[in-house]
């Protein structure tokens, strides 16, 4: 006779009292993603986890469509940088996050960006984005996982010269 299979809010449960932040928010976010939790389960979860971990709770949702983008998400909330996720743009389809209104983040896990195909199709996507204004940046498991001071330093420097832009343009039209 086998041990059966736990059930998912009792394994998040023991999971958040032994796994890292990050990593309870990724497998929240993995479950509600997958429909495997809802709102009450949400709720039964809330209950029974410390304050800190509530304040992860509330933060977590369904859009991330896979683990590197919640991770990314949370590490950038934590940061103070907020973003819209899963955004449909025409001409290009939907982008994994915007951010500012204007810089599209990518997360390029290797399952849908893997070989020339899918690199020539990313390459066509970020071109129509750009043709409408956008700038795309794009980070992989790798950079995300293990060279994330290079994934916040990218993000924050378009987001300052997009803070530079905008002021530029400001003053022109002030004429100034």
């Amino acid at each position: 006779m086998g041990f059966g299979f736990a059930d998912v809010l009792l394994a998040l449960l023991h999971y958040a009292a032994c796994a890292s932040t990050e990593a309870f928010f990724v497998a929240v976010e993995s479950a509600l993603h997958l429909g495997l939790i809802g709102a009450s389960g949400m709720r039964w979860l809330s209950e029974r986890v410390s304050f800190a971990l509530r304040e992860v709770l509330a933060f977590a949702d369904d859009q991330s469509e896979s683990g590197l983008e919640s991770l990314l998400r949370f590490r950038l909330h934590l940061c103070g940088i907020s973003l819209s996720a899963q955004v449909q743009i025409d001409g290009v389809g939907r982008v994994d996050f915007v951010l500012g209104g204007r810089i599209i983040l990518e997360v390029d896990g290797r399952l849908n960006h893997d070989g020339p195909s899918m690199r020539h199709k990313d390459l066509m996507r970020d071109a129509a984005a750009a043709a409408q204004g956008y700038e795309t940046l794009r980070f992989d498991y790798a950079m995300i996982l293990h060279d994330w001071p290079r994934v916040l330093a990218a993000i924050q420097g378009r987001l300052t010269a997009l803070g530079a832009i905008a002021q530029g343009a400001t003053a022109v039209l002030q004429g100034g």
